[in-house]
């Protein structure tokens, strides 16, 4: 596995291009960006030469006010299917893997499944496009106390909005923060998920802080992670409580865990 960072939360202190040679200087082996489309895709395609971009999210609304419903909603099929050209393009640009959808919240007063049907539909069309480049797609599950109305909300919705997409290049975001606030067991919860993960991000709970500032025992996770199998990134996607470069103790003990270069019997400071 790679540990890399969500410039997004992460090394906020700096304009965007700045945190992309930041989170490398810092030791990650990437990033992923939650929006990138305030810039311009060539000068974000430069920076990315040194440093990989492996996750972006699709257009989902305005995120910045809490609008990410876009591919939930019946009324905005066509601006979904209008982000698409623009994920394609930012992906490609910056070379990226793997693009995530949002769920919601979908419209106060839409049924149930008008918004299922949507949202398969929406992230089908999403992945077709996608595919034929060789990149995969996302669907996250969010935890209900942060996005209150999240339409998918919890590991077992998410699983089987999955199967219903039916796609081969579609997986779940698998998050350690999200998960945590809404399973009883988390490493239950990594065997349960098992093939299906295609991404994983990660912040302490309950203050989605730095690893050590609360209870998950991140070294279990990752060890368990990579005995289901997967391989790819993991993403701190966490709030810093003071200047990102300030908090980054936690990655000598898990970046080597990350890595598999400490064995699990190892004793560990982060938890």
């Amino acid at each position: 596995m790679e540990l890399i960072a969500n410039v997004s939360l992460l090394f906020a202190e700096r304009p965007l291009l700045e945190r992309l040679p930041a989170a490398m200087a810092a030791g990650f082996d990437g990033v992923e960006i939650q929006f990138p489309y305030d810039e311009e895709v060539s000068l974000l395609s430069h920076v990315a030469v040194d440093c990989p971009v492996h996750l972006i999210n699709a257009p989902a609304g305005a995120p910045l006010s809490g609008d990410v419903g876009l591919s939930t909603d019946a009324e905005r099929i066509e601006g979904f299917r209008k982000g698409i050209d623009v994920a394609r393009r930012f992906a490609d640009g910056l070379g990226c893997r793997k693009v995530n959808v949002l769920a919601g919240p979908p419209p106060p007063g839409q049924p149930d499944d008008v918004t299922r049907r949507v949202l398969i539909d929406n992230v089908r069309a999403l992945a077709d496009v996608l595919s034929a480049d060789g990149r995969r797609v996302m669907v996250e599950m969010v935890n209900p106390y942060d996005v209150p109305g999240y339409f998918v909300d919890s590991l077992d919705m998410a699983l089987k909005l999955i199967g219903e997409i039916d796609h081969p290049s579609v997986d779940l975001q698998f998050d350690l923060y999200h998960m945590a606030r809404t399973e009883p067991d988390l490493i239950a919860a990594i065997w349960r998920a098992d093939s299906a993960i295609g991404h994983v991000q990660f912040a302490d709970v309950p203050g989605r802080h730095e690893p050590g500032t609360g209870s998950i025992d991140f070294v279990s996770a990752f060890n368990v992670l990579r005995a289901i199998g997967y391989s790819g990134a993991v993403s701190a996607e966490y709030r810093p409580l003071t200047r990102t470069e300030s908090g980054l103790d936690w990655m000598r003990t898990l970046k080597p865990v990350v890595e598999g270069t400490k064995k699990p019997g190892d004793a560990s400071a982060a938890r």
